[in-house]
């Protein structure tokens, strides 16, 4: 394969395109329920749940990394500020990339990681080595389930970057790997881990909120200069926009409101519609910013500027997620939770307790921090800060995940939490294609989703 951008850039929107193709045409056959809601048959059992399964304890964590551009090297330098893992090997298509990784580690005080940097398939040599014992993925969203799928079938457990699949055959496949393999493929949704996210999930276990009602999530961010870019996701991610039509990152806002709600620790997403606005914004971007004779110009975007999905839990609880890159506006996740009692809104952090001293009016969290901050933030708070990683949210995802590893525990969030995050990418394509049709979801658990389970400790 060419290493020059263009090369890579062609590869990436041709996979792209067959992907989005996948998402829809793809499918098994759609059933028209009784209720009205498009229904996807789940596939059949494969093995048994992953629902709780501990991981066997690791004296020393080793890791080998797929993807080290911004992201990766990003993580990888939180992972290196965790005590009791070692990077043995990086995986990248540009060996400028796997060398400054490499390096990195060396600097670290580390022994030098082994470089793979031999085409498009060299990480399925990394994930033939025997002495790694988690595997992380860093890269282009198309690759993620084929990367992930490659080391699962080795024997390693895996950890995904957002969104861990992007089509419904994808989560089914990542599910069924994960069961058959017996190995976990977690999705890394770093958002979970803010300090804000955990004192809130306290708050919320504790009762402050009253019984929950409903929680809103959002990934509002101005990516329009990134998507142009002529590196990094630049290169890819407005790709995406092509032919798709939806919510094509929901994880960011909804894994934090997931928690919140229980859902596939109590409760589950049952059905979802989703509605999408006219494409104006990336166009609009590019007539302000390009050249008239870029080749750029005469792409088409499919994705409405702004998507929002509604979603509704088997107990009756709604989740509104909205997505929106393409349009100015400052960054905002929302991460709004309800309850008979109150409610939380971020952004900025503010509270509400029905009958407060304040009145009707939001106050802020500094006087509940003592009572309700989160021991991974009193703990590794100050290192986490100073490590960076969206306000040391990154560490503390890595923290907690080489502590599970080191001490046998069940990770936070499991495939099956990767699969129901994800699945809003595709369901909402296919409501949204359907005049804002109801659609089921598949219940990934496969009806273990009832049981108690705790995130965090929490």
């Amino acid at each position: 394969m060419s290493e020059s951008k263009v090369s890579r850039r062609t590869l990436i929107k041709t996979a792209s395109l067959a992907g989005a193709a996948a998402g829809l045409g793809g499918l098994p056959k759609m059933i028209l329920g009784e209720d009205g809601r498009w229904e996807i048959p789940a596939p059949t059992a494969a093995d048994k749940t992953m629902v709780g399964v501990p991981f066997e304890r690791h004296e020393t964590v080793r890791l080998g990394i797929i993807g080290v551009g911004g992201r990766g090297t990003g993580v990888c330098s939180d992972f290196l500020h965790v005590p009791g893992l070692e990077v043995r090997a990086v995986c990248d298509i540009v060996p400028a990339k796997t060398e400054h990784a490499a390096s990195m580690v060396e600097r670290a005080g580390h022994p030098r990681p082994t470089e793979y940097h031999n085409g498009d398939h060299d990480y399925e040599n990394l994930c033939k080595r025997d002495d790694l014992d988690l595997i992380y993925i860093a890269t282009p969203w198309i690759w993620h389930v084929r990367m992930a799928l490659s080391s699962l079938s080795n024997g390693h457990h895996t950890a995904v970057e957002v969104p861990a699949a992007r089509t419904l055959m994808e989560c089914w496949e990542l599910v069924n790997a994960s069961e058959k393999y017996r190995r976990h493929c977690m999705m890394l949704e770093n958002c979970c881990y803010g300090e804000t996210e955990l004192m809130v999930l306290r708050m919320v276990r504790a009762g402050l909120l009253g019984e929950l009602t409903h929680g809103v999530g959002a990934y509002d961010h101005d990516l329009r200069a990134e998507l142009f870019g002529n590196g990094g996701e630049g290169l890819w991610r407005r790709f995406e926009h092509l032919d798709r039509n939806g919510n094509l990152y929901p994880t960011h806002g909804l894994g934090p409101v997931a928690n919140y709600l229980e859902c596939n620790r109590g409760d589950r997403f049952d059905y979802m519609v989703s509605m999408s606005s006219q494409s104006v914004g990336l166009q609009a971007w590019r007539a302000a910013n390009l050249k008239s004779d870029d080749p750029r110009m005469k792409e088409i975007y499919h994705c409405g500027d702004q998507n929002n999905t509604l979603i509704k839990t088997a107990k009756g609880r709604m989740i509104t997620v909205e997505h929106n890159v393409s349009e100015p506006h400052p960054y905002d996740r929302i991460n709004l939770i309800a309850g008979t009692k109150g409610m939380f809104r971020d952004y900025p952090p503010r509270l509400y307790i029905d009958g407060q001293k304040e009145g009707e009016q939001f106050v802020g969290l500094d006087t509940y921090k003592a009572d309700f901050e989160h021991e991974l933030w009193s703990q590794e708070g100050e290192l986490a800060k100073k490590s960076g990683g969206h306000g040391g949210m990154d560490y503390i995802m890595c923290w907690r995940l080489v502590q599970c590893l080191k001490e046998g525990l069940a990770p936070d969030f499991d495939v099956y939490d990767a699969a129901a995050w994800s699945a809003p990418g595709p369901l909402s394509e296919i409501s949204v294609a359907k005049g804002s049709a109801p659609v089921k979801f598949p219940d990934f658990t496969r009806g273990h989703w009832q049981g108690s389970r705790k995130f965090a400790g929490v």
